[in-house]
């Protein structure tokens, strides 16, 4: 299967995603909207993820490259290419597909605890899960549901997962992060609500990236594992 690694940012890459991807046997073709052409239309694709990224998806007179992508997602949902959007991409997705996408409550770093809902129970992604775990979280932007989707998970402060069409699902979370990612990311791409970076304790964070990443890594693996089975399904 020919799967479509949408890269919006050179340090928001597929991390575990593109471990699990090539062990199943699947090829991974990654593409930069910023900087470079589809290689192909989207229904040429068994599957499409969408990754995340520092820009917001409000921000296109700055990122311009965004309505593409923007295009190439609502393409893959309407030729029910099975989708994945994450973080950022989750994000996109929404917006493709008629969702409103702003602000959040509040700005999310670290580990944060979401809850699936109970459509989440047999859903091909989540089911058989624990109903209320812990994710890794990196945004300051939220989505509604898009008209039709399906909730699939929440927290306190947004939606955290949902559905919609037959196969496209976004979650807000970063199943696909690494700690290099992260260490990155709190040092020089911290979420920056109105403009102003949030407060990390850069010590804190590195020592609970050596207690909990390998756990977080395992989980993003076979959620990505659950995506490509479904994907190979549909």
């Amino acid at each position: 299967m020919r799967v479509l690694a949408l890269v919006n940012h050179e340090v928001a890459g597929p991390g575990v995603f593109a471990d699990e991807v090539r062990r199943q046997g699947h090829d991974l073709e990654t593409w930069a909207p910023a900087s470079e052409p589809l290689p192909r239309p989207p229904a040429d694709y068994g599957a499409v993820i969408a990754f995340g990224g520092g820009m917001q998806v409000d921000q296109e007179d700055r990122h311009p490259w965004l309505r593409e992508a923007f295009g190439v997602l609502q393409a893959a949902v309407e030729h029910a290419v099975p989708t994945l959007g994450v973080c950022l991409g989750a994000q996109m997705l929404a917006r493709a597909t008629g969702g409103a996408v702003g602000p959040a409550a509040e700005a999310e770093c670290g580990w944060r605890p979401i809850q699936l809902t109970e459509a989440a129970d047999d859903d091909p992604l989540f089911a058989g899960q624990p109903r209320v775990f812990e994710v890794f979280q990196w945004h300051s932007y939220a989505c509604e549901l898009p008209p039709g989707a399906v909730a699939l998970a929440r927290n306190d402060v947004c939606l955290q997962s949902f559905r919609v069409g037959p196969c496209a699902w976004g979650v807000q979370w970063h199943p696909e992060v690494t700690g290099g990612s992260v260490a990155v990311w709190a040092r020089r791409h911290r979420p920056a609500p109105g403009g102003v970076p949030v407060p990390i304790d850069l010590a804190r964070l590195d020592m609970t990236i050596s207690e909990r990443m390998d756990a977080t890594n395992a989980d993003g693996r076979a959620l990505c594992a659950r995506f490509l089975a479904t994907a190979q399904d549909a």
